[in-house]
């Protein structure tokens, strides 16, 4: 990703590291990139994973339809190896989504930025500019979108658990964690917090979205280093990470009932801070702030998070090099 090394202040008291993204956006204070969807993170997989075993659990996979070549990035075992097989279940690996078949084989799917999932009745068309794939189970129609024009989603056919841990980034699981556990994970390397918590190697399933909701939870910056915090600071961070991931998990859970998830976005009504820029903190009802990088958008209030202090110093924009993934798929894992 381009950086520009220079750090600007925008009139509004954000923190700017590049040229803001130029599309509209639909109310105000809204993020600079309001109108792109954000990658589904942990809840949001996990409420996908529920909804599909309980309409494709058991059910045949009897055909898949791909309408977009850059969609499928393996070749053996075949596509077509995965037709008439049972679903034995669907399980989540990190942000990914995999339906498990009899025969050990493994459909893995990385919605990335814009990859949504549609439940339709049997034989439902694949949409035309959007639609990626078509899977046809004995029990209804599960469709792949991606509203993007830049298709990153995914689809890995796997063989066997060994198969499918290569898909595996490697981080912990923030609510199945102990507390030494995720201590051990964030000193694993010196990194912001921000960082940290997005970083799927060390953490899994947490993006910007979620990263921002703890750390406000937490009252730490998002440029604290891990380096530098204290016992009761991590402790902190750890219970945060826990109630705001179990909460919003069970807030989804409620608004998808028995439907399925149709709404999948990055900016809530009811999250604290995270898409809020200008808006008054929930909290202190100080105005929410924000650090721009790139396509990436970072929000926090400054009275609850920073001591009041704006993140504006010259150092930033180097710090962030440092420790910013450079490609989408590093960031989202």
């Amino acid at each position: 990703m381009a950086v520009c090394g220079r750090v600007e202040s925008d009139k509004a008291g954000g923190t700017r590291l590049q040229a803001p993204c130029r599309r509209p956006v639909s109310f105000p204070g809204a993020p600079l990139c309001a109108n792109v969807p954000a990658v589904p993170e942990l809840p949001d997989i996990v409420v996908y994973c529920e909804s599909l075993a309980a309409r494709i659990g058991g059910a045949t996979l009897e055909r898949v339809r791909i309408s977009s070549p850059n969609l499928l990035r393996t070749f053996e075992p075949p596509i077509e190896a995965a037709e008439s097989r049972r679903v034995r279940g669907v399980r989540r690996v990190g942000k990914r989504i995999v339906i498990e078949l009899e025969g050990d084989l493994f459909l893995v799917l990385h919605l990335m930025i814009a990859g949504r999932l549609r439940w339709r009745p049997s034989g439902a068309k694949v949409p035309g500019k959007v639609g990626l794939a078509a899977f046809e189970f004995s029990s209804g129609t599960l469709l792949l979108t991606e509203a993007a024009k830049a298709k990153r989603a995914s689809l890995h056919v796997v063989a066997g658990e060994d198969g499918l841990l290569a898909h595996d980034p490697g981080g912990i699981e923030p609510l199945e964690a102990t507390l030494e556990q995720f201590r051990a994970a964030l000193a694993s390397g010196n990194h912001t917090l921000k960082r940290a918590l997005t970083d799927p190697r060390r953490l899994s399933g947490i993006g910007n979205a979620y990263s921002d909701e703890i750390l406000h939870r937490a009252r730490l910056s998002p440029l604290t280093l891990t380096s530098r915090l204290t016992d009761e600071e991590i402790e902190r961070l750890f219970a945060a990470t826990r109630a705001a991931l179990t909460e919003w998990t069970e807030r989804l859970r409620r608004e998808a009932g028995v439907g399925f998830p149709e709404k999948v976005t990055a900016f809530r009504e009811g999250m604290a801070v995270h898409g809020r820029f200008k808006q008054p903190c929930p909290d202190c009802g100080a105005p929410v702030q924000r650090i721009v990088y790139a396509e990436h958008e970072t929000n926090y209030c400054a009275r609850c998070q920073t001591g009041g202090k704006l993140l504006r110093d010259r150092a930033l924009s180097r710090l962030l090099h440092d420790d910013w993934p450079k490609t989408l798929e590093e960031m989202e894992g």
